[in-house]
């Protein structure tokens, strides 16, 4: 249980929304684009939470290291930047807690490693982000995660302790980040974790299996 928490902070793809659909789009287009068979949604979702990386890796083999990743990665870019809204949702239960949030007068926010490109149009797109206190991107600080500094600014904004905080995410740098920050921590059990992701030894303060497990963990003083 969380005590005297004043604000909560999300990750954004995979803990507060389902982006995996269009982010395999924008991926699947481009094999399609070069006479490639098109590949199912479950073969990209596990990938989603890693972005370009993940969905190139999918669909071409590729790594960071190929010459030709830049290139595919800006084409990636433009594909994800014309559907990035289509097919993306919250997971269920999501609007449901950010309202019971704001009934109990808790500040909330966004904390994603997603470029602000592509996270400030989006959020601005899906009404559920109109109360978000704070929206911080990877590229906003001189750090993304699984260094501090974007989770320590998103408290800032929200002029809120960061031991007040605590952190929801669906990956490993997500705790390491929120540790890091002094944050309580809690792992989205339901998003893109992959099959071989052991959280238990990511040493976060609390697990859950759906949005709304969170409630529970809060306490007030």
């Amino acid at each position: 249980m969380f005590k005297d928490i004043e604000a909560v902070l999300f990750d954004l793809d995979g803990t507060l929304i389902d982006s995996a659909p269009d982010l395999g789009a924008a991926a699947d287009k481009m094999r399609i684009a070069r006479q490639m068979p098109s590949l199912p949604l479950d073969h990209y979702r596990p990938m989603a939470g890693a972005g370009a990386r993940g969905m190139l890796g999918v669909a071409f083999n590729l790594t960071p290291e190929h010459p030709d990743f830049p290139a595919l990665r800006e084409e990636f870019f433009v594909n994800y930047e014309n559907c990035m809204t289509e097919r993306t949702y919250a997971f269920d239960g999501v609007a449901e807690l950010i309202e019971q949030l704001r009934a109990r007068r808790l500040g909330w926010g966004v904390v994603t490693n997603k470029s602000e490109r592509f996270t400030l149009p989006l959020t601005r797109r899906m009404p559920l982000f109109g109360s978000a206190a704070a929206v911080v991107s990877g590229d906003t600080t001189a750090h993304s995660k699984p260094h501090p500094a974007p989770l320590l600014e998103a408290a800032r904004r929200l002029g809120v302790a960061p031991a007040r905080c605590i952190y929801v995410g669906d990956d490993e740098r997500d705790i390491v980040a929120g540790l890091a920050a002094g944050m309580g921590t809690v792992v989205a059990g339901y998003g893109y974790l992959g099959a071989q992701a052991d959280t238990s030894r990511w040493g976060a303060h609390a697990h859950i299996g759906s949005p709304l497990d969170l409630l529970p963990l809060l306490t007030s003083a």
